[in-house]
């Protein structure tokens, strides 16, 4: 059977520079301390490891719609999307967030700081896996509302595995990157990386466990929402 063609301009407008900067001036309430980061970081050489502004942003809504209280991030980088998470819960809420670079992190903590919310974060410096694993191992299963996964791509299933025991059901998992950078439509792109997101977002797909969506703001967010509960 012949595949049915449709417009794209149907359902997809096409986001240039300068509707991106319109969305940001329309809808951006990005805290000093968030701005503050963004803006120094700006020139470093790693600074593409930072999720745009307005995921934050829209981590941070989903997070309070929820009313999460427990939250998890694989990959802390300079504490930007962690920020805007531990904004959105309550006082006593808990953000557990894993990295493996003392240097990033000591960043993270100042931003943090500045933001009033360090209080909130508990910050466990080792292998993501070995953190994860641990929590499960302590019982932590099925307590998280919230996990946002965003660190290095050959590890994403496994920690989108853990990540799903830990939650409960009706827990949402948020996971960065899966457009990467439009080389996941690209045939003609063969590097592990690449082959490793097309095999990660394959699987999503399929998952039953989940209730699945992708918004395709910054470099594509893919949203998990784990069965089973009536949030």
């Amino acid at each position: 059977g012949g595949r049915i063609g449709f417009c794209m301009s149907r359902n997809y407008t096409p986001m240039t520079d300068r509707l991106a900067e319109y969305v940001r001036e329309v809808t951006l309430r990005e805290p000093e301390a968030l701005r503050r980061l963004r803006e120094e970081t700006e020139n470093h050489p790693q600074a593409s490891l930072q999720i745009a502004p307005e995921q934050g942003q829209f981590l941070h809504l989903l997070v309070r719609l929820m009313g999460a209280r427990k939250a998890l991030e694989v990959g802390v980088f300079m504490g930007y999307s962690s920020t805007w998470v531990a904004l959105a819960l309550p006082a006593d809420g808990r953000l557990v967030a894993c990295d493996v670079s003392e240097e990033y992190t000591a960043l993270a903590r100042g931003t943090w700081r500045a933001a009033g919310v360090e209080s909130r974060i508990d910050l466990r410096l080792a292998p993501a896996l070995e953190t994860l694993d641990a929590l499960i191992a302590e019982g932590h299963a099925g307590t998280f509302d919230f996990a946002f996964i965003d660190a290095d791509k050959s590890n994403y299933s496994n920690y989108y595995e853990r990540a799903l025991e830990l939650l409960r059901p009706g827990g949402l998992i948020a996971v960065d990157n899966v457009l990467w950078k439009g080389k996941v439509a690209d045939p003609e792109q063969q590097d592990p990386d690449t082959g490793t997101m097309r095999a990660f977002n394959r699987k999503l797909h399929e998952d039953n466990r989940v209730t699945l969506a992708m918004a395709t703001m910054g470099d594509g967010l893919t949203l998990a929402c784990k069965a089973g509960g009536t949030a």
